[in-house]
């Protein structure tokens, strides 16, 4: 993961009016984004995602609703088990948060 320190030095180090120039632009951005409070970065990588997602797959839409309907009816005929939301979200977070330690440790 980069630090603010990386993100401001990889800016600082391209030359306004080239490719690299908009690029620190961006870097830039993206320092300034990292300062912000979790909530604020998740609903800006929300509409960010979005913004990417104009055009419709349709293909894709179809094969997720295929997906849908299976999950669907191995709940409903008792092939899985479901587990609260509350718990499959601490779960995915501690296994970031470890993942994220062990990067910074290398």
């Amino acid at each position: 993961m980069w630090g603010d320190e990386s993100i401001i030095a990889l800016a600082s180090a391209f030359h306004p009016g080239d490719f690299w120039g908009r690029m620190s632009i961006a870097a830039e951005k993206v320092a300034e984004m990292m300062a912000l409070p979790e909530q604020d970065r998740a609903f800006l990588a929300r509409e960010l995602i979005a913004s990417l997602d104009d055009i419709v797959d349709a293909d894709a839409e179809t094969q997720w609703n295929e997906v849908i309907d299976l999950r669907s009816r191995e709940i409903e005929e008792g092939k899985v088990t479901c587990r609260p939301v509350e718990e499959t979200v601490a779960n995915i977070r501690q296994k970031l948060h470890a993942r994220r330690q062990s990067s910074r440790g290398r």
